[in-house]
């Protein structure tokens, strides 16, 4: 295979990889982010506030709404599932 098509195909799988991380809540950096339903979950809360939170698997989760990096996030209590 000539260069220039090898170098496609490597350029190829790099941007597959960059999407897939971007797509598990990674943010800039690699950093891990919550996923949007702990977002969502805090919405039209105050902080402190208990939640239940329905993960991506469809079980509920027992959250309480904090403040991150200027957000309101539901963060899951320790070892507690609905």
């Amino acid at each position: 295979m000539p260069s220039s098509k090898m170098f496609i195909v490597a350029s190829v799988f790099a941007l597959s990889s960059l999407t897939a991380c971007a797509q598990e809540g990674r943010g800039q950096g690699g950093e891990r982010r919550p996923p949007p339903e702990a977002f969502e979950a805090c919405e039209g809360q105050s902080e402190g506030d208990s939640v239940s939170v329905e993960t991506r698997r469809g079980d509920s989760m027992s959250a309480t709404c904090q403040m991150i990096d200027d957000s309101l996030v539901a963060v899951p209590d320790k070892d507690k599932r609905d």
